[in-house]
């Protein structure tokens, strides 16, 4: 029983020892892991934040809003016109909404209401909407945006509904909400955004730029990341654009860094137009082209390169 003991205590010890040893290299090895991890993470950071900081191109766009086009179509007006600049090397973002009704040379020629010339393309050649309004924009304001998103308005209670909802805050009230804070569902949002109840194109401008901020807000909030899959799917499978998927890291970062308050968005105002009557009896707006081109060259500096 002695000798036993004798054999087999150096060997327990020695499986101790090797035991203890692999355990402190473990640790080692996950020290080292989770170093490496960190150091991995902030590399990433520092790099996006880098490439941000010294990137030299904008993404600008144009977005899109078309009203309930034919089935299997998109042949529709565009019942809203959003020009956007994203500008990460500068903390940069723009937006200017151009009224639908504003009266403009087409670029098929002859003169009609801006958000006709996507219906007019469409009908022609399918796919074509997107490029006629961009070639409009270079066109009539003199500024190129190579980019597009396009979407449909009932998109947007899919993806309001798949968010769990955005809250909008009102200075004054509306024809259908109070002021102050308002927690809007799918249903509830687009007719927010469509409202044309006692408010003219104008206020509708208005109201679809607080919706793009409340919206943006609500995307980026902790609470609404168990929802990501639900809005992804909603949002591909409503809306289109051009724009390259490697350059949504910088419209994302661009956002982060800048935050939603500071983002410079305006609409074309009254003051821009002038009503006007057509031979037809349409109700139109007139631009003053001396008023709102100087409004396009602050907000959009890459035309005058």
């Amino acid at each position: 029983m002695a000798s036993y003991r004798i054999i087999t205590e150096p060997v327990q010890a020695a499986r101790y020892n090797a035991a203890l040893k692999n355990k402190k290299l473990r640790r080692r090895r996950d020290l080292g892991c989770l170093i490496f991890n960190l150091f991995a993470c902030v590399m990433i950071f520092a790099t996006f934040f880098l490439a941000l900081r010294f990137l030299p191109g904008r993404v600008d766009f144009i977005a899109m809003g078309i009203d309930r086009p034919p089935e299997g179509t998109m042949v529709s007006r565009t019942d809203t016109i959003v020009l956007v600049s994203i500008d990460p090397g500068r903390s940069y973002i723009g937006m200017l909404s151009v009224p639908r009704d504003l009266w403009v040379p087409l670029p098929e020629g002859g003169e009609n209401r801006i958000n006709t010339a996507h219906f007019f393309a469409e009908a022609a050649q399918t796919g074509n909407g997107p490029a006629a309004v961009q070639q409009l924009i270079k066109q009539d304001f003199g500024a190129d945006f190579p980019y597009y998103i396009r979407f449909r308005f009932d998109s947007v209670e899919k993806i309001v509904d798949a968010m769990g909802g955005v809250t909008i805050v009102l200075e004054e009230p509306t024809a259908i909400y109070p002021a102050g804070e308002n927690h809007l569902d799918g249903v509830q949002a687009l007719a927010f955004v469509r409202d044309r109840k006692n408010a003219d194109d104008f206020f509708r401008m208005q109201h679809g730029q607080i919706f793009i901020r409340a919206v943006i807000k609500q995307m980026f909030k902790l609470s609404s990341l168990p929802h990501f899959p639900s809005i992804l799917s909603a949002i591909f499978s409503s809306v289109d654009t051009n724009i390259p998927i490697y350059r949504y890291p910088d419209l994302a970062f661009t956002l982060l860094r800048i935050g939603v308050d500071n983002i410079d968005s305006r609409t074309l105002t009254r003051e821009m137009v002038s009503p006007y009557t057509t031979d037809e009896g349409a109700m139109v707006l007139l631009p003053r082209w001396e008023v709102i081109l100087p409004v396009i060259y602050e907000m959009f500096p890459q035309i005058q390169e």
